[in-house]
């Protein structure tokens, strides 16, 4: 034998008849088992002949040499162990007796496999059940899921979550398969050696590729796809067609300068980051802050910027953004407004305090401005902005 072959399993290792005979039908081929993985049978490439194989199962992952040397006295060569099932082989020419005549005795064999499922699934389930509940406070905690949903930060961790999910599901039908089994045997009827395994083997290749596609995009694609698109900048002075509101458009005040605030020569006051998600791929977020002469007064402006893939998510999104900046306390503070160049538009006025929180197709902005301009001069620099991001 030479050329190694590898081939996804073609059901759950619980599923014993239709793994001896997938193995079987595959020696037909000239591919003769090798080893087990989690997903994948490793054979051998040889001459096609007929080899049958039993699975024998013990309460532990390692089988003795006791064990083995009996099989192969019997007629039966030991192959390889997948967690707790052994494979043994014999040629089909060879009529070597069967490893179990008694089914009543086989499902003795199960019973501390199934005792230890059970145990396996309670432990498994309570760290699923604790993940789960992280993960839902990281999504309603603050009364704003689709903005955790759009800045794409947790959906990374919900969809290895919904994995941990498939797996302890799949736990459940493992302790169950087993305890039917168990049952089946021990009402005398042997397990089918030839069980057809051919439909089983699609179902398993398609969710094998669907999950292997599910980590690549979410857990490898996706995050560094963000990281590579997540970056700081420094605001230049001009305001050179970036998409969001200036402080120099809303005070029109020659008096006032930058509040240049360094550190390690970054302008940590007067700066914008950009951010991407699958949800909303453009996303910017500002700081600016700025000072007059005689330093009485410091006006500064704020913002977030959203231009979404749906733009269905854009109302729920204002709803969170208003939720997020006024903690829940005073959003009904938040009064709505008509304007030509929004689709919705809601504002707060505290004193100096302006927040605005509006949305045109599929662009949502937050602007918080602090200083002695009108809001309705935040309004219309915001309407100039939005018009233009809506329109790219």
């Amino acid at each position: 034998m030479g050329k190694m072959v590898r081939k996804i399993r073609p059901t759950n290792y619980w599923r014993i008849g239709e793994h001896e005979s997938w193995f079987s039908d595959m020696s037909l081929q000239g591919l003769h088992l090798h080893k087990m993985g989690t997903n994948l049978a490793h054979f051998k490439k040889g001459d096609p002949k007929r080899i049958e194989y039993r699975i024998e199962v013990t309460g532990k992952k390692l089988i003795t040499y006791e064990q083995i040397d009996l099989y192969e006295e019997n007629g039966w060569e030991y192959v390889t162990s997948y967690q707790w099932f052994h494979v043994f082989s014999s040629p089909a020419e060879k009529n070597a007796p069967e490893i179990h005549t008694d089914p009543a005795e086989q499902a003795f064999t199960l019973q501390r496999l199934y005792k230890k499922l059970v145990f396996n699934l309670v432990w498994v389930s309570l760290g699923v059940a604790l993940i789960l509940g992280m993960l839902l406070a990281m999504w309603f905690l603050d009364g704003t899921p689709v903005l955790r949903l759009v800045e794409g930060y947790v959906v990374q961790q919900s969809t290895i979550t919904i994995l941990y999910i498939y797996y302890v599901i799949n736990a459940v039908k493992a302790m169950l398969a087993i305890k039917e089994l168990k049952k089946s045997l021990n009402e005398g009827k042997a397990i089918n050696h030839l069980a057809p395994w051919k439909k089983s083997l699609r179902k398993n290749g398609v969710l094998t590729v669907v999950f292997i596609g599910i980590i690549l995009v979410c857990g490898l694609i996706m995050p560094f796809y963000q990281l590579k698109k997540m970056d700081t900048f420094t605001l230049p002075k001009n305001d050179e067609n970036l998409p969001f509101v200036r402080s120099a458009d809303i005070e029109q005040n020659p008096q006032l300068n930058r509040d240049e605030y360094y550190t390690d020569e970054f302008g940590w006051a007067n700066r914008y980051s950009t951010n991407w998600s699958i949800f909303a791929p453009v996303q910017f977020e500002t700081d600016e802050m700025w000072l007059e002469e005689s330093e009485t007064y410091s006006p500064s402006v704020s913002s977030e910027i959203y231009n979404l893939t749906f733009q269905a998510f854009a109302k729920p999104l204002l709803s969170d953004l208003m939720e997020w900046h006024t903690y829940g306390d005073e959003r009904e503070s938040f009064i709505e407004r008509k304007h030509p160049d929004f689709d919705h538009l809601v504002t707060r006025e505290d004193e100096e305090w302006k927040q605005l929180v509006a949305s045109k197709g599929k662009v949502v902005m937050y602007i918080r401005y602090y200083g002695y301009a009108d809001l309705d001069v935040v309004v219309e620099n915001a309407a100039q902005k939005i018009v233009l991001l809506a329109e790219s």
